[in-house]
């Protein structure tokens, strides 16, 4: 099949940067002075300090903020360890924090970044004491796991192949000490396989997750110091990751039988039901102070359970606003857990039997958190939320994702207040392809059944309009395809459509980037089979003439995840057929946005053209 945009994969071609340049010009020039006037008020909630990550050391508690125009990394109140700004100054270019590990003691931390937002990055351990860096990584390795002479990571070939002749994408695991490093884990294992490894709370033993794709999982385990002593204890063709261990007793978290999630432990081969299936799913568990915290997701939004090491419930903890709840760490007498909802950027608790609130940010103003329900084509019920200010001028700005078994749980969007609080109501739609019900809805949206997740967003989007909407659909990502997919399959159920980073060409996504790694979901285009099925909703080959509303389709160049091919390359077949759509590309971003100002102008852009689209 001919492809006439071919070229546009090469992003270093004159056409490609020059359309870039024309692009952003003809953008600016829609939007005029409405993103400038509102970028304040946008970054004024973007600045609300947000923690990310948190990690229980025997100093103190170390956590990751986003601050206003910088990230940092500090000593839960006190003295800051590491600020991205400082970084760009040594740099001399934008950058984002990915993440951070510390020891148990408190005496080491390693933390990765990335320059200009791409995925590959780089990180550096550093002694907390002195704050030299004492090791340094390019391109980025995770999983970092200390131990008393050394400490185990994982390095994800996205080029070449691995040490032992793997062609990437693969992982390998590897163990650094005096002596070197050198490869412990992983060898053999073919493309598209991801490794992970976790310390037991009791410092002894090392947990080891092999995963294909999103759909199966094997454990591993053995003595933390010996990793040639690891086996393989279980495996399941659904997710399963590890819990702890306690005295002996290993207990996962499978997705095995309805898919809805259930705590079993294993002792010498021998394994045990501990918490068995109920009628929502059981999305996370950790081991505190000999009792088993468990999160349990009741229509897309999180309530915690307290069991015992048997499985007897003792206690369940609601919150006075439907929220994502997960924890942050434990060390096996406390977690810390961390909160937030719409309007609540977040909140850290901590939990010792009981839960204590450490520390939240809130957001001023007359909020309401709706639910309801959409049916789709095949009668099955669509939940979603509704976020509602004062007033309600019956303008709807609607999220979507839907894959990857992503569950879309209530978050704080800063662009959404602004929206909110002009009399804008702003839903999010959980969709067949996510988590949100188990691994049976997850597979209800993948593969041959991906249609499913487009008829789902289409009825939400239906009973909206019908309801007197004007509806915007965004979506990002893999959101970014079900956004174009809706779009060119119905385009009337639509006032307007945001789609950003996107997957949209899906007979070629396998050859951009890493893109072969999201053939287990999404499957295989070389596939006679499989490329029957892409082919039907591929948005980048199913675009026809049509009424079509203003689009926004938006990318950033140094986006190594979804290569930027699939948004210039829908961009201009909906172009070429006179649609009223505009790109907007970052030339400083990858596919996680860059520097806070970077992404705060991204979405002020993205509200800025929500209202300018459902103006009425």
């Amino acid at each position: 099949m001919e492809d006439p945009y071919l070229w546009m994969e090469n992003l270093r071609d004159e056409r490609v940067l020059s359309l870039v340049e024309e692009e952003n010009a003809r953008f600016r020039e829609f939007i005029g002075s409405l993103s400038d006037e509102l970028f304040p008020e946008v970054w004024e909630y973007y600045s609300i300090p947000t923690l990310h990550q948190a990690r229980l050391t025997e100093e103190g508690v170390i956590a990751m903020y986003r601050e206003r125009d910088r990230q940092v990394i500090r000593w839960l109140g006190g003295e800051v360890i590491v600020d991205s700004k400082d970084l760009e100054r040594e740099l001399g270019d934008e950058v984002l924090l990915q993440g951070f590990t510390a020891d148990e003691r408190g005496k080491l931390l390693t933390y990765s970044f990335s320059i200009g937002g791409a995925d590959e990055g780089i990180t550096r351990v550093i002694d907390l004491e002195t704050k030299e860096v004492i090791d340094e990584f390019r391109p980025s390795v995770w999983n970092v796991t200390f131990l008393e002479n050394g400490y185990y990571f994982s390095r994800f070939y996205r080029h070449g192949e691995t040490p032992d002749g793997v062609k990437a994408p693969a992982v390998r695991l590897f163990w650094k000490g005096e002596d070197g490093e050198r490869l412990v884990f992983g060898e053999g294992l073919g493309s598209g396989h991801f490794i992970s490894l976790r310390k037991g709370t009791d410092g002894k033993t090392a947990m080891v997750t092999v995963t294909f794709g999103w759909n199966s999982a094997e454990i591993y385990a053995g003595p933390i110091d010996r990793p040639g002593e690891w086996r393989k204890v279980y495996s399941a063709d659904v997710p399963v990751e590890p819990i702890d261990v306690i005295n002996g007793r290993l207990y996962l978290l499978t997705r095995e039988g309805k898919g809805l999630g259930k705590v079993i432990a294993i002792k010498d081969g021998e394994v045990k039901e501990v918490i068995p299936e109920g009628d929502f799913p059981l999305e996370w568990a950790v081991l505190v102070d000999g009792k088993i915290l468990a999160g349990r997701l009741v229509h897309a939004s999180h309530r915690v359970e307290v069991y015992s090491p048997d499985g007897e419930k003792l206690d369940e903890i609601t919150f006075d606003l439907p929220g994502s709840v997960y924890p942050l760490d434990t060390d096996g007498t406390r977690a810390l857990i961390r909160y937030e909802s719409f309007t609540v950027p977040y909140r850290l608790y901590e939990f010792d039997g009981g839960l204590r609130l450490v520390e939240e940010q809130r957001i001023n103003g007359n909020f309401r958190v709706e639910e309801d329900f959409a049916t789709s084509k095949d009668g099955t019920r669509v939940h979603y939320f509704l976020v509602k200010g004062e007033g309600d001028e019956k303008k709807a700005w609607v999220f979507g994702y839907g894959g990857f078994n992503v569950a879309l749980t209530p978050r704080f969007f800063p662009q959404v207040i602004p929206f909110l609080k002009r009399g804008g109501t702003f839903g999010m739609a959980n969709l067949r392809g996510g988590s949100e019900y188990g691994e049976g809805w997850h597979r209800a949206g993948m593969r041959e059944n991906k249609q499913n997740v487009f008829n789902d967003f289409i009825a939400v989007l239906e009973k909206l309009k019908a309801e007197g909407y004007r509806v915007a659909a965004w979506g990002r990502s893999n959101g970014g395809l079900l956004v174009s997919a809706t779009l060119v399959q119905r385009p009337d159920v639509m006032d307007s459509a945001l789609i950003g980073y996107p997957v949209i060409d899906m007979l070629r996504f396998h050859k951009l980037y890493i893109g072969s790694v999201w053939i287990p979901e999404y499957g295989n285009p070389d596939d006679p089979k499989d490329r029957e099925f892409l082919l039907k909703y591929s948005p980048y080959h199913n675009v026809r003439p049509a009424s079509y509303p203003p689009t926004l389709i938006y990318t950033g160049l140094h986006d190594d995840r979804v290569h930027p091919a699939h948004a210039l390359k829908f961009f201009m077949k909906l172009k070429e057929l006179g649609a009223p759509v505009y790109l907007r590309v970052e030339t400083k971003s990858g596919h996680m946005g860059a520097s806070p100002e970077t992404r705060a102008r991204e979405l002020t852009d993205l509200l800025a053209f929500v209202l300018k689209t459902l103006h009425t």
